[in-house]
């Protein structure tokens, strides 16, 4: 099992910052992606950006050039700068840790944190 404990979420205004962190511990293996998805009120749950062990990004459109994915593998750990918030975006905030072994998919949820964006 892999555990995911995010922090960092939080009250911000339309424009500003904030910064997201998830720890990763249990059975976490090199190799692994990490990354961030979000979930609006009545709403699906969307990625926001990932990246794997070696540090190859991926994220959403409607984030490209405002949000930085980061992670520390000495310390399992992943990071969500995000810049230029806007009250569309917010929504609860989780941590996702995949990964593959023996051929087979895993994926791990953190509980969630809450990032609320006032206009």
């Amino acid at each position: 099992q892999v555990q995911l404990v995010e922090s960092g979420g939080g009250l911000v205004q339309a424009g500003g910052s904030l910064r997201l962190s998830c720890a990763a511990s249990g059975s976490i293996f090199s190799g692994n992606a990490l990354g961030w998805y979000r979930q609006a009120p009545g709403k699906q749950r969307d990625l926001v950006a990932t990246v794997t062990f070696g540090g190859t990004t991926n994220y959403a459109d409607s984030v490209k050039g405002r949000f930085t994915i980061s992670r520390d593998n000495a310390k399992n750990t992943v990071y969500l700068q995000m810049n230029s918030l806007k009250p569309e975006e917010t929504a609860v905030y989780y941590c996702n840790a995949h990964q593959v072994l023996f051929g087979y998919d895993y994926d791990y949820w953190g509980q969630g944190t809450q990032v609320t964006v006032s206009s």
